[in-house]
């Protein structure tokens, strides 16, 4: 097989990215678009020594699971990798990731995994979108990055953001085209504007603009804020963020406010939360209520018990548990985060929490010797999951009850084992679709004390 070659292939699995795998005397194809069962042509892009990549150019078949595309630039962007797939199908598939791990990686092929909990309109679900700013003959445009590439798509209708923010990032870019701003040119690292992040309350309504900038210079700021602010009154922060390196990291470390404060507001449950332009908050309020939901049901709190959130945020899954928790202390890398946090927990009066800046794997040893002693510890790390150090010393306290909530299966599948060698037997994984038409999946995992 080379380069260039067209040949009629079958389509046997999925990865985990959701590409169709087909198998050439042995030798794996990854093909987008493509879904098991069906029978394919196709036109080979890439040949290496493991596997090679292909790209379909007619279907002989089509599995009963296939519907029509949505938008054809969702696939080649990357934003909806999987909106080919019926959505029940693309619950199926993720529960069967999960599986997979809990399989080869945990070795715990008896573990139940839960069918995947998903939406009922599983579109416009973003409250934020990020979105790369460039100049396209000679006109600064919007739209996203050409897979594997930094060749800009101009796109308006993203079809999983919330349609309002959709809107509202064309109405900025058409107010910028007025004033003598340039966007971003990679190449050669000159002009000033980056990305256009906006963020917006689903329940309040509220929301924040971030300018993303390589120069500490917008040009005529004052005069795009009051465009903006005259013709969006549900505007309440616009900031300017400064991120002078060329790195694919978006945001800097310098922010300054340029309209109202660096905060806009969201519901969760019966709680509100002022949410900075740094802060991480869950991109889909809905299913981030049946999130924590699932943990504080697997946490099963009785009256007068002790809870630890190692990784808490600006304190949204703190003050959920702290409804049930005689005490919550909660804890997090993050100096602005625990500010929020702190300041969350007084908006909504909620008075049972301490929370503390520090890593986990450090906070938790010296908590113990202060003799505090968790009933339940709920952890929602970062993607490469859980310090070996933190688990030593959250499993040292003898918690009768983990719940871990995880974004990346593999680093939970791992953190389990770790977990068993210390005495903590999972229970269940309940997947939750937090990101419909893509591949990636959340989990909440129970831990009990043997």
């Amino acid at each position: 097989m080379k380069k260039n070659d067209r040949i009629e292939v079958q389509i046997d699995d999925l990865t985990y990215e959701g590409m169709g795998v087909a198998k050439v005397d042995g030798f794996p194809l990854f093909i987008e678009n493509a879904l098991p069962g069906e029978k394919v042509v196709v036109h080979v892009l890439k040949v290496g020594k493991k596997f090679g990549y292909a790209k379909v150019v007619e279907w002989v078949s089509t599995s009963p699971d296939r519907i029509p595309l949505v938008d054809p630039n969702g696939t080649r962007v990357g934003t909806m990798p999987l909106q080919h797939m019926k959505y029940e199908a693309q619950l199926a598939f993720k529960q069967k990731q999960v599986k997979h791990v809990m399989n080869t990686i945990a070795k715990m092929p008896e573990l139940e995994v839960r069918p995947t909990i998903g939406m009922e309109h599983p579109f416009g679900y973003r409250n934020k979108a990020q979105i790369p700013v460039r100049m396209v003959n000679g006109l600064l445009t919007t739209g996203f990055f050409k897979k594997n590439s930094h060749d800009l798509v101009p796109m308006e209708d993203f079809h999983i953001q919330d349609p309002e923010i959709d809107c509202l990032i064309v109405a900025v870019r058409d107010i910028l085209r007025k004033y003598p701003v340039v966007a971003y040119d990679e190449a050669n690292h000159t002009g000033e504007l980056k990305h256009i992040i906006v963020r917006r309350g689903l329940r309040t309504k509220q929301v924040m603009i971030i300018f993303v900038t390589r120069t500490k210079l917008l040009p005529q700021a004052d005069a795009i804020v009051r465009d903006i602010t005259t013709a969006h009154p549900e505007v309440v922060s616009i900031v300017q963020n400064i991120q002078p390196k060329p790195t694919n990291v978006i945001m800097g470390h310098e922010t300054k406010v340029l309209f109202g404060e660096d905060v806009y507001e969201e519901k969760l449950f019966e709680f509100t939360f002022k949410i900075s332009a740094r802060s991480f908050f869950q991109v889909n309020t809905v299913q981030t209520e049946v999130l924590y939901q699932q943990a504080i049901d697997a946490a099963d709190l009785k009256s007068g018990e002790t809870v630890v959130d190692a990784y808490c945020g600006i304190g949204t899954m703190s003050l959920a548990f702290a409804r049930d928790a005689k005490k919550v202390y909660a804890m997090e890398i993050v100096d602005d985060a625990i500010v929020m946090a702190k300041e969350n927990a007084k908006l909504n009066g909620v008075k049972n929490v301490h929370f503390e800046t520090g890593a986990a794997e450090k906070i938790m040893p010296r908590w113990k010797e202060e003799g505090i002693k968790p009933d339940v510890i709920v952890v929602d790390p970062p993607r490469k999951g859980l310090e070996l150090a933190f688990i030593e010393a959250a499993c040292a306290t003898g918690p009768e009850r983990i719940v871990y909530v995880s974004c990346n299966q593999a680093t939970l599948a791992r953190d389990l084992v770790h977990f068993k060698e210390r005495g903590y037997e999972a229970q269940h994984v309940q997947p939750v679709d937090m990101f419909p038409m893509t591949a990636h999946v959340e989990a909440v995992s129970l831990l009990v004390k043997e």
